[in-house]
């Protein structure tokens, strides 16, 4: 069983930067990989970015390409946010997949945590 914890979350000013962490533990495959959702008030949730978690590769919804990056640093993944916007406020949380990033893309995750809130102000 994966658990994840995010933390990071607070109010900023638009244009400011958050980073938010996922501590991860449990069981991690070849084939593991995390990523990170975001909701909201009155949205469903959407996809912001996902990585492998030995490789290379990663994906974001184009409204954070170039304004967000998701990485690791051992157990904890990251995602480094800069030039936020009044209409990234939400809940961001951290998801993990033990069989691969299309699931993970796809909002199938078998693992969740429990949010952190995100508020920018205008």
């Amino acid at each position: 069983q994966v658990q994840l914890v995010e933390s990071g979350g607070g109010l900023v000013q638009a244009g400011g930067s958050l980073r938010l962490a996922c501590a991860a533990s449990g069981p991690i495959s070849s084939t593991t990989a995390v990523g990170w959702f975001r909701q909201a008030p009155g949205k469903e949730r959407e996809f912001v970015a996902a990585m492998s978690w030995f490789g290379h590769t990663s994906e974001y919804v184009d409204g954070v390409k170039g304004r967000f990056t998701i990485s690791r640093d051992k157990s904890t993944v990251s995602l480094q946010m800069n030039s936020l916007k009044p209409e990234d406020t939400a809940v961001y949380y951290c998801a993990a997949e033990s069989s691969g990033m299309e699931r993970v893309v796809a909002g199938k995750s078998s693992y969740w945590g429990q949010g952190t809130k995100v508020t920018v102000a205008s």
